[in-house]
C-alpha cells in the first residue's frame, strides 16, 4: 500500500459520540478493537487496514482536519458551527443526536438575557444577532449549568440530550437554537489525493447509517 496516497489518519472525538462512531466505522468494514479497548494512548495505527485514529477533543477535531494532520475528523455539528474552519463536510452521520438550546431559570423571558454563558460564544453571538437582540457572552469550558445558579450570567447556551442535568439543576429549555448530529469532515488536500478511498469510505458508511 502506498502510504502517501492511500494510508488514511482519522480524528475521532473523544467523549459521548465515540462509542457509536465506533461501531458505525465497523459497520463500514474498519476494525476498530484497538480503540474500543479503552486505553490511555491517543493515536492508534492500524498498518493491515492503512488506518491511524486520532483521538482528540471535540474542539480540537476540526484543527487536526484544516491543517492536514487528519485526514477525515468525525465531530459534532455544534463544533463545526462554533470553528468555522476550511474543510469538506462529507456526511451527516446520524449520530450522536441532541440539540442546541438556550436554557435558565422557569420564569426568564426574552428581555432578560443580557448575559449568556456558553462554551460556544461566536455561534451563541451570531444567533441572537441574527434575532436582532444583544446580549453580552461570558465563555465558560465546563459546568455552563453553574452560571445562572451562581448568577454568572442570567442563561446558558448549551447541547442537551434528555434534559436531565438541566432539570437536576431547576432550569428550563427556553428556546431550540438547532438540531446537532454529528458529522465526517475532510481535509481538504487529502480529498484531492486520496478521494477514492475517501469515497469509498463515504460509501460504505452511507450503507451502514
Amino acid at each position: 500500500m502506498n502510504e502517501c496516497t492511500e494510508f488514511l489518519r482519522i480524528a475521532l472525538s473523544k467523549g459521548r459520540i465515540l462509542e457509536e462512531t465506533v461501531e458505525l466505522l465497523e459497520g463500514s468494514g474498519i476494525k476498530c478493537q484497538q480503540v474500543k479497548g479503552n486505553g490511555r494512548k491517543l493515536i492508534y495505527t492500524d498498518e493491515k487496514q492503512g488506518v491511524s485514529f486520532i483521538l482528540g477533543k471535540p474542539m480540537d477535531i476540526p484543527t487536526y482536519v484544516e491543517y492536514g494532520a487528519a485526514d477525515l475528523g468525525v465531530v459534532g455539528k455544534d463544533v463545526l458551527m462554533e470553528t468555522e474552519g476550511e474543510y469538506y463536510e462529507l456526511l451527516d452521520l446520524n449520530i450522536g443526536y441532541c440539540k442546541l438550546v438556550v436554557a435558565g431559570e422557569k420564569d426568564k423571558t426574552e428581555r432578560d438575557y443580557r448575559t449568556i454563558a456558553s462554551k460556544y460564544p461566536k455561534l451563541t453571538e451570531k444567533y441572537f444577532e441574527s434575532m436582532g437582540r444583544q446580549t453580552n457572552i461570558v465563555k465558560l469550558n465546563g459546568s455552563v449549568e453553574l452560571a445562572p445558579l451562581t448568577n454568572l450570567a442570567d442563561s446558558i447556551v448549551d447541547l442537551v440530550s434528555s434534559g436531565q442535568t438541566l432539570r437536576e439543576n431547576n432550569l428550563v429549555e427556553l428556546e431550540k437554537i438547532t438540531d446537532i448530529t454529528t458529522r465526517l469532515i475532510a481535509n481538504k488536500g487529502s480529498y484531492q489525493l486520496k478521494q477514492a478511498r475517501i469515497v469509498s469510505l463515504v460509501e460504505n458508511m452511507q450503507g451502514s447509517i
